[in-house]
């Protein structure tokens, strides 16, 4: 929420939604988190500026034509830790805002090099109405110890202590040799808030000690989209990923598939979305090219990266497009 030089909102819409759901008037949902979750993709303008415009035909399409209604804002594919403190405040207020009876939950990551920033993130996140927050492990000055990282998560959680909180385990990204059910040993003994792990790692055994030593309340999300199968015979919750923005349709009739134990019909879906991502990999498959292969396929036009990745070019996603609706034998999306 941003304000003039007199403390006055600027956006009074904003305002308004902030008073109502305030954390002293309302109490945020404490529903497992469970299903798929899209990690979302920040709106640019071609000048590199966050456009907050864009969220509300976001919902929609999410909503409306991939049947996902949960999101994780601010993360990875969300290029969070390239944007700014306020930047990020603006779009969780924006999530909030225009995800109000639509989205089933707002999941808010706030993880920040800075456990002050994360801290300010956290506790904006609980005034803006969010259903949840969660936090990536330190990358550059790193935790030595998993007794390190979860103090660094204690502080966050702290800040804003009745918002479900989730560990977000991404080691490629982090540099973080640590399993992931290191992590979380005793971690509701400090962190009562602890609802969960994002888990975005290709270790399964990792993963799936952390699920056999879970509590039921805990939500274990899996965040490789292309082995999402195996993490749910596993014992996966749900999922978080970015393809799931325009494959979100598909990928809920694998989940459905499995929860009615026909093996079949899931591993075929599993195996057309490793087809899709796999010939993406060939093309260079990286942040830029997912987030211009969505503006493709959704029609939205959710701008360019921001430096120092490079924006993808549109002839090169309209390739992986086509490949998309050729495997999944669609016409359009």
């Amino acid at each position: 929420m941003r304000l003039s030089s007199h403390g006055k909102c600027l956006n009074p819409e904003v305002c308004a939604f902030r008073t109502h759901t305030n954390p002293l008037m309302a109490t945020p949902s404490n529903r497992k988190l469970t299903g798929l979750v899209a990690a979302t993709f920040t709106p640019l303008t071609p000048q590199g500026d966050v456009d907050v415009s864009l969220i509300g035909p976001y919902v929609d399409y999410l909503v409306e034509q991939q049947g996902v209604r949960s999101v994780f804002v601010n993360g990875t594919t969300g290029e969070g830790l390239s944007l700014s403190v306020d930047e990020r405040k603006d779009l969780a207020e924006e999530w909030c805002l225009r995800g109000k009876d639509k989205l089933e939950q707002v999941i808010v990551h706030v993880g920040c090099l800075s456990l002050k920033d994360s801290q300010e993130l956290a506790r904006h996140a609980a005034e803006t109405g969010a259903d949840g927050i969660a936090v990536i492990a330190p990358s550059f000055f790193k935790p030595s110890s998993p007794d390190t990282l979860r103090r660094f998560l204690q502080e966050v959680a702290a800040a804003a202590p009745e918002l479900p909180f989730y560990y977000y385990h991404i080691p490629a990204m982090t540099g973080l040799s640590m399993r992931a059910c290191e992590i979380l040993e005793g971690i509701e003994d400090s962190i009562p808030s602890f609802r969960g792990l994002k888990f975005s790692g290709g270790d399964l055994m990792d993963f799936g000690q952390c699920v056999s030593k879970c509590p039921p309340h805990w939500s274990l999300l899996y965040g490789v989209d292309e082995q999402l199968l195996s993490a749910l015979v596993m014992g996966a919750s749900g999922a978080v990923g970015s393809t799931y923005n325009y494959l979100g349709n598909r990928v809920s009739s694998l989940l459905s598939a499995f929860d009615e134990g026909d093996l079949g019909k899931a591993r075929t879906i599993q195996f057309q979305i490793q087809d899709i991502i796999s010939y993406a990999v060939k093309q260079g498959f990286d942040l830029a090219v997912n987030k211009q292969l969505m503006c493709e396929v959704s029609g939205l036009p959710l701008g360019p990266p921001r430096l120092p990745l490079l924006p993808c070019s549109s002839p090169r996603a309209q390739s992986l497009a086509q490949r998309l609706r050729q495997v999944l034998g669609l016409q359009k999306m």
